[in-house]
């Protein structure tokens, strides 16, 4: 009972589009429908600039990091994780929006906020260094989501096999949502970090 609940509750508060909803209220345009059709923050920094981009990557952190903060309170580390997760569906599939949401990875860093401060540093600092030499914010996204669960099981302590498997789970729905732009990578043809839509 306890566990559908929070998964109900967490998959609920993902479905809180930051993107979606900014562009309605300050711009009265559906994010969706400009640049990578996407409801993230990569795209809101994209397609409506830096102050509204900013304000959607807190939002959609602060949705990982309550729910996370909220599954422990409620059950510990099991209903963490489960929150966790769902919470990640709720922003990549929101029900509210035809399941057309974002990507998950700012809501992921919520999560990791919420789990371990100092990773999530180690994760910006893998984030920027390759932003900053490659320019493609799609690439440093997917190699996070690919580093997540290893750092999780290298540095997390104590050791949780239920967190490695939430965040194998995050990372593997980070990188199928990325398809796209592994593709455009692969061929040449990724937009970069400044470019306008």
């Amino acid at each position: 009972m306890k566990i559908g609940l929070v998964i109900v509750l967490s998959y609920l508060l993902g479905n809180i589009s930051t993107g979606f909803l900014l562009g309605k209220w300050l711009r009265k345009t559906d994010i969706r429908e400009f640049g990578s059709k996407n409801a993230g923050a990569t795209n809101a920094l994209r397609v409506f600039g830096v102050k509204i981009g900013l304000m959607t990557l807190a939002g959609d952190m602060l949705k990982g990091f309550l729910a996370t903060r909220i599954g422990f309170a409620l059950g510990g580390e099991l209903v963490m994780a489960i929150a966790a997760l769902s919470v990640v569906i709720g922003h990549n599939y929101p029900v509210f929006l035809k399941f057309k949401g974002g990507k998950g990875i700012a809501t992921t860093a919520g999560v990791l906020l919420a789990l371990s401060p100092i990773l999530l540093l180690v994760q910006v600092g893998i984030m920027a260094l390759i932003v900053w030499v490659t320019k493609y914010v799609s690439l440093g996204s997917v190699v996070n989501a690919i580093l997540l669960p290893i750092l999780i099981a290298i540095f997390y302590r104590p050791f949780s096999g239920t967190l490695v498997a939430a965040t194998v789970l995050m990372g593997l729905m980070a990188v199928f949502r990325h398809r796209a732009n592994i593709v455009r990578l692969i061929n040449g043809t990724e937009r970069k970090l400044g470019e306008k839509v």
